[in-house]
């Protein structure tokens, strides 16, 4: 029982730090990252594909869940859900979060940048 208390509390820590870490992002600082990092393949516009699908109200939607977008098999196998925690590691490396993905953005290294895109992103809806 003392174990399972442990990692429950370990749990509960690593969720709120993921949500702080985003939370802390700032969102203004993210449009700007957005615009120069990703804007050239996404749209922000609901219903506007470009080489990568729109991502207006990302968050909390599934991966390949817009009809009319050509997704890669292994972004519609993929099975994820677009949260804070799962858009994080995605935008630091996609191609090992989903190998054989069409995505060929090699990576957003630095993590407040990703804070701040995935606040930004959390705005869109």
């Amino acid at each position: 029982m003392k174990y399972r208390i442990i990692a429950f509390a370990l749990a509960s820590l690593t969720i709120g730090t993921y949500t702080n870490v985003y939370a802390a992002g700032d969102a203004a600082r993210g449009a700007k990252v957005f615009e120069e990092e990703c804007s050239d393949c996404h749209s922000i516009k609901e219903g506007k594909n470009k080489k990568g699908p729109s991502i207006w109200n990302i968050v909390g939607r599934k991966s390949a869940s817009i009809a009319d977008f050509n997704y890669s098999d292994a972004m519609k196998q993929s099975g994820i859900v677009w949260t804070a925690d799962k858009v994080d590691p995605y935008i630091t490396l996609p191609k090992k979060v989903v190998p054989g993905g069409k995505m060929k953005y090699d990576g957003l290294a630095e993590e407040k940048a990703r804070a701040d895109v995935i606040s930004y992103l959390m705005t869109l809806h």
